[in-house]
C-alpha cells in the first residue's frame, strides 16, 4: 500500500503546484493590471496638469509679446505725432526752412517783376 499512497501523493502535489502556479499567476497578472491602471490614471493626471500649465504658459507668453508690440506700436505713433507737431512750431530747423523757402520765392518774384 505504500506505493499507491506515493502515487496518489505525487499526482496531488502536481495538482497542487499546477494549482499554486495558476493562482500565483492570476494574482500577479491582477496586480500588474492594477499597477498599469494606477501608472496610467497618474500618467494621465500628470498629462492633464502639464497640458494646463502649459496653456497658461502659452497665455502669459501671449499677453507679454502682444504688450511688448503695443508698446511699441504707440511708442512709434507718439514719437511721430510728436515729431509732426515740431514742424509747426517755432523749430530752428523748421525756421531756416521756412526763411529760405520765403527768401527764394522773393527773389522769384523780384526776378519775375523785373523783367
Amino acid at each position: 500500500m505504500g506505493k499507491p499512497e506515493q502515487m496518489i501523493m505525487v499526482p496531488d502535489l502536481s495538482n497542487m503546484t499546477l494549482h499554486l502556479e495558476d493562482s500565483l499567476t492570476r494574482y500577479l497578472g491582477h496586480y500588474l493590471d492594477n499597477w498599469r491602471r494606477n501608472a496610467t490614471k497618474a500618467e494621465q493626471a500628470l498629462d492633464n496638469t502639464l497640458a494646463e500649465e502649459n496653456f497658461r504658459n502659452v497665455v502669459w507668453y501671449l499677453l507679454v509679446m502682444i504688450g511688448m508690440f503695443a508698446f511699441i506700436v504707440v511708442a512709434v505713433l507718439v514719437s511721430t505725432v510728436k515729431s509732426k507737431r515740431r514742424e509747426h512750431s517755432n523749430d530752428p530747423y523748421h525756421k531756416y526752412i521756412e526763411e529760405d523757402w520765403t527768401a527764394k520765392i522773393q527773389q522769384q518774384n523780384f526776378v519775375t517783376n523785373s523783367m
